[in-house]
């Protein structure tokens, strides 16, 4: 058999030409697998790429939100600012202790009247408390004791708080803006009215006593409270106008008091 191969060139060549074809074929094999390996390394370091760019342009894409709000009754508009986490711990506070303060001190609920009577000076300064006394004296017509002495109350829904700079960049001014409603104690339909306060406050040190610190632990005063309706009612109207607190202001002078309510 070996001597028949070897005695045919044509076999040999046969042979040779099998095994070249063979080979060939086993190099396409890995030059096929080769370039598929290329092809998806390069798929995968360009999808890695593409993640990346992706991941550093999201905040680029980034979407702000912007609400307007608008007053129904005086049309004015304002921009609702978006709280995202990083506000001053100073300004947060002063928000707080402002839209508490209009709170708890506009309203009047012959419950809580006492109660609010000495919440609300805890927060005001001797001037402040001067005229607050005052209001709430019994001998004075305008006195919340005198004007719901039918039984109804009042209540405050706070609508917006916003400060305010001065030109030498001291910015201890406020602006609130509220909802006062009366609710009458036979029945009739509510009174609603806009007003907003504009209030000066600061920080002093917080009081020693511990009645006072328990409302007030930070020190916050309000140094001046002038409130104004923003809608002014009409002449025609028979509903009666609120009183404001600065009726009170000329018997300022007098000493104060603490009020008891009695019913």
């Amino acid at each position: 058999m070996r001597r028949d191969k070897a005695a045919d060139p044509g076999l040999e060549a046969y042979l040779q030409e099998a095994k070249a074809w063979d080979q060939d074929r086993l190099a396409a094999l890995r030059g096929v697998t080769r370039r598929a390996w290329q092809v998806a390394t390069a798929a995968s370091v360009c999808a890695l790429c593409c993640a990346l760019a992706l991941a550093l342009l999201m905040p680029l894409k980034r979407t702000e939100p912007y609400v307007i709000r608008v007053d129904s009754s005086t049309g004015v508009v304002d921009n609702v600012p978006l709280y995202t986490g990083h506000l001053e711990a100073t300004r947060s506070v002063t928000r707080y202790f402002l839209t508490h303060y209009v709170t708890v001190c506009e309203r009047f609920n012959l419950a809580s009247a006492e109660s609010d009577y000495e919440e609300c000076g805890a927060f005001q300064g001797a001037r402040r408390n001067q005229i607050w006394a005052a209001l709430w004296r019994r001998a004075n017509p305008q006195s919340p004791l005198n004007l719901h002495r039918d039984g109804s109350n009042v209540s405050v829904q706070i609508e917006s708080v916003s400060f305010i700079q001065r030109v030498t960049g001291v910015a201890d001014l406020a602006q609130v803006r509220y909802l006062k409603t009366e609710h009458s104690a036979d029945g009739q339909p509510q009174r609603v009215s806009h007003w907003i306060a504009t209030i000066q406050f600061a920080y002093a040190p917080p009081p020693q006593d511990a009645g006072v610190r328990r409302w007030n632990p930070l020190g916050f005063k309000i140094i001046e409270f002038v409130a104004e309706p923003e809608v002014i009612r009409d002449a025609s109207s028979d509903a009666p106008e609120p009183a404001h607190e600065q009726a009170a202001a000329q018997a300022a002078t007098a000493p104060s008091a603490t009020v008891r309510v009695t019913p």
